[in-house]
C-alpha cells in the first residue's frame, strides 16, 4: 500500500509538473566565464536527473567494491559457523549414542567456531568423564568457565555431578558446599547432596538436610518418606553400636513424632533395646505398638523381653489371645513367658499348643529345653530331633541358640 501510494504520488508530481511546462516552458541559463548554455526547464530537469541516476549507481559499485573484503570474510564465517554446527551436532549425536571419543573429538573441534562453545566444553567434559579422563574433564570444565563467567554456576554443578559420578566424593562434596552458599535453595545442588551424603553414609548431614528437601519438594514425598526412615534407622544403629543406653534412647527421642509409629523404626529400637538389655523400655515400646495395631513381629520379640514384672507382662501378652488364639508365634510368646515365670505346666501347653498350630524350629527347641528340665529326656530328644529337621528346611538359622537373637529374621505367620 506504501509503495503504490509512493508511485501515485509521483505520477500526480510529473502530470503536474508536465501542465506546468505546458503553459510555459521556461528556460534555464548557466553561465561560467564567457560560455553560458540555455535550456528549457524540461531538458535541464530531465539532465539533472540522468547525472543524479549515474552518480548514484557510481557510488554503489565503489561501496560493493571496497566491501568485498568484508562480505569475503563473512563470508568464510558463515560457512565455517555452518561446518562447526554440523560436527558439534555430529557430536552430540555420539554422545548420545554412548561413542564418548568420537563424541570428545567433535565437540572440541567444532568448538572455535561454534555459536554455542558453552555446550561444547561441557559436553567434551561428559565425554572425557565417560572415557576415565578426569585431567581433560577438568580442563574442558576450566575452559567452559574461562569462555563464560556469568555461566560459573552452570559450570560447577556440571563439576559437582561429574565428581561424584566418578567416585570424587571430597571433591564433590567441596564443590556442593561451595555452591550452597551461593544459592541455598538451588533443587539440583541439594539432589546431589543428598545423594552424595548417601554415598558417605553421612546420615547425620542427611537428617539436617532432609526439612530443606521436603521444603524444595527436591524429591517426591513417598521417596521423602522412605528416606526419612531409613536416615533414623542407620541412626539408631550408630547409637546401638556405641553400646550406650542414653545415645539410643536420645537417638530414637529425635525421631520424629510422626514416624516413631512406622513399624520398621519400632522394630529396628526393639531389637537394639534387647541386646542392650533395655527390657523395661522394650516391654514399653511393643505393648503399646501391638495395642495400636496387631504386628506378629512385635509379638515375637515380647516374648524375649525379660522385665521387673514378667507376671504382668504374661497377663498383658494373655489379653491378645482374643482374636488370635490359634497364632502359632503368640502362642509360642505366651509359652516364653510363662518359662520366664516358671509356670511349667501353663508354657508346655502353650508351646504344645503353639506347634499344633504351625510348626517353628524354635518352638521345639524351647519345648525340649522345658521337657529337659522336666526330666523326660525321650521326649526332650523327640523334639531337639524334630527341631533340627525343620530347621535344615527353614534355613532360618544355624545353630540352636539364634531363636534368641534379637537381630533375627521373624517370619510373619498367622
Amino acid at each position: 500500500m506504501t509503495r503504490l501510494f509512493r508511485i501515485l504520488s509521483v505520477l500526480l508530481l510529473a502530470v503536474m509538473l508536465g501542465l506546468f511546462m505546458h503553459q510555459d516552458p521556461g528556460y534555464v541559463l548557466i553561465g561560467r566565464g564567457y560560455e553560458t548554455w540555455e535550456m528549457s526547464i524540461a531538458t535541464f530537469v530531465v539532465t539533472l536527473l540522468i547525472l543524479l541516476t549515474l552518480l548514484y549507481i557510481f557510488a554503489r559499485l565503489v561501496k560493493n567494491f571496497l566491501s568485498i573484503r568484508s562480505r569475503l570474510r563473512f563470508w568464510r564465517t558463515s560457512r565455517r559457523g555452518k561446518r562447526a554446527r554440523q560436527i558439534s551436532n555430529q557430536g552430540l549425536i555420539e554422545l548420545a549414542q554412548g561413542n564418548w571419543a568420537e563424541a570428545e573429538r567433535a565437540l572440541v573441534r567444532s568448538v572455535k567456531d561454534s555459536e554455542l562453545p558453552l555446550l561444547n566444553y561441557l559436553s567434551a567434559a561428559r565425554a572425557a568423564q565417560k572415557l576415565d579422563a578426569p585431567e581433560r574433564r577438568d580442563h574442558y570444565l576450566a575452559m567452559a568457565h574461562a569462555n563464560r563467567k556469568d555461566a560459573s554456576f552452570a559450570v560447577q554443578v556440571t563439576q559437582a555431578e561429574l565428581q561424584l559420578a566418578h567416585g570424587q566424593l571430597e571433591q564433590s562434596l567441596a564443590t556442593l558446599i561451595h555452591l550452597r552458599t551461593l544459592s541455598p535453595k538451588h533443587p539440583h545442588v541439594l539432589f546431589l547432596l543428598m545423594t552424595l551424603y548417601k554415598k558417605l553414609k553421612s546420615w547425620g548431614d542427611l537428617k539436617e538436610l532432609l526439612p530443606v528437601l521436603r521444603k524444595q519438594n527436591v524429591v517426591p514425598e513417598r521417596d521423602l518418606h522412605e528416606l526419612e526412615i531409613s536416615v533414623h534407622r542407620e541412626l539408631l544403629n550408630i547409637a546401638a553400636k556405641q553400646g550406650k543406653a542414653d545415645r539410643l534412647r536420645s537417638s530414637w527421642q529425635h525421631v520424629p513424632r510422626d514416624l516413631r509409629n512406622e513399624d520398621v523404626l519400632i522394630d529396628e529400637y526393639a531389637r537394639h533395646l534387647l541386646l542392650l538389655e533395655l527390657y523395661n523400655d522394650a516391654e514399653t515400646l511393643l505393648r503399646e505398638a501391638v495395642k495400636r495395631h496387631w504386628n506378629v513381629e512385635f509379638v515375637y520379640l515380647y516374648g524375649l523381653v525379660q522385665s521387673e514384672a514378667p507376671g504382668k507382662q504374661l497377663a498383658n501378652a494373655e489379653v491378645w489371645l482374643k482374636g488370635h488364639e490359634h497364632n502359632p508365634v503368640l502362642l509360642l510368646t505366651l509359652g516364653r513367658l510363662c518359662l520366664i515365670n516358671q509356670l511349667w505346666g501353663k508354657a508346655r501347653s502353650y508351646l504344645e499348643a503353639s506347634l499344633g498350630a504351625g510348626p517353628r524350629s524354635e518352638t521345639y527347641t524351647e519345648l525340649g529345653r522345658l521337657l529337659e528340665q522336666l526330666e523326660e529326656p525321650d521326649e526332650a530328644r523327640d523334639c531337639f530331633r524334630k527341631g533340627l529337621l525343620l530347621a535344615a528346611e527353614e534355613k532360618t538359622y544355624d545353630t540352636l541358640h539364634t531363636e534368641h537373637d534379637p537381630r533375627s529374621v521373624v517370619r510373619q505367620s498367622g
